[in-house]
């Protein structure tokens, strides 16, 4: 069966909306893992506008499963991963001005610089995932620089619209996934996944692993995270 990754920094984006104490993302955890979370992700960005520093340090000492840390390449961030020690890391492209991630990181044209992330890392004992677009030369700098990991944005996946856009987004993936296996890569994806669109991509059988987390949110807010968690847990089940 499929893994999935629960983010919750729309947990904390909720929070942080009024800068009060709830809900808070760790009991959120609790919550995600009672439902059958297989890892719990978080990003936190440089401007901390979700995640801040305590919530990382809470989740490391509390998470059971596994804590999977988005991240710029930021030296601050970097820094701070390297001493709380998450079980992975996954390094993002950031911008301060966008909403959300909008794309996968660029790691060919800055593969000296990621090779460096990746080896500081590892030195730590932190498996490291790439956050990437599924393309054969960023697979192919994912393992030339080292990495443990790919997660593929499915960003472009979960915008198309019709039947044969939607074809043409999964075998896109597809390829990639066979290309990061092959190379002897875990694979995962994310971004924009939903109860309505991640079927095709569970059927993807090269990905073991997904990423969710607005939806997952979103759902909650009416059923509750534990209930909102089993739920796409049964669609990854299928």
């Amino acid at each position: 069966m499929t893994r999935l990754g629960v983010n919750l920094d729309h947990v904390a984006t909720v929070r942080q909306a009024r800068r009060a104490l709830e809900p808070d993302p760790v009991r959120a955890a609790v919550l995600a893992e009672l439902g059958g979370a297989d890892q719990i992700t978080i990003h936190l960005r440089e401007d901390r506008r979700h995640i801040q520093d305590r919530d990382l340090e809470l989740l490391r000492a509390t998470v059971t499963t596994r804590l999977n840390l988005e991240m710029g390449m930021n030296e601050e961030i970097r820094k701070i991963a390297l001493r709380v020690k998450p079980h992975q890391v996954t390094l993002v492209p950031e911008k301060r001005q966008e909403v959300t991630t909008e794309g996968g990181l660029d790691a060919a044209a800055e593969a000296g610089r990621v090779a460096e992330v990746v080896k500081g890392f590892h030195d730590a004992g932190v498996e490291v995932s790439l956050f990437i677009d599924p393309e054969r030369k960023q697979v192919e700098t994912a393992k030339a620089v080292g990495a443990d990991a790919v997660e593929f944005h499915t960003g472009s996946y979960a915008n198309a619209v019709g039947v044969e856009p939607i074809r043409r987004e999964v075998y896109r993936l597809h390829l990639a996934a066979i290309l990061g296996r092959n190379s002897r890569l875990e694979i995962a994806a994310g971004h924009g996944l939903s109860y309505t669109n991640v079927s095709p991509i569970v059927n993807i059988l090269e990905i073991k692993e997904l990423n969710i987390g607005h939806c997952l949110v979103a759902r909650a807010v009416f059923v509750g995270l534990e209930r909102a968690v089993r739920e796409m847990k049964d669609l990854l089940r299928r």
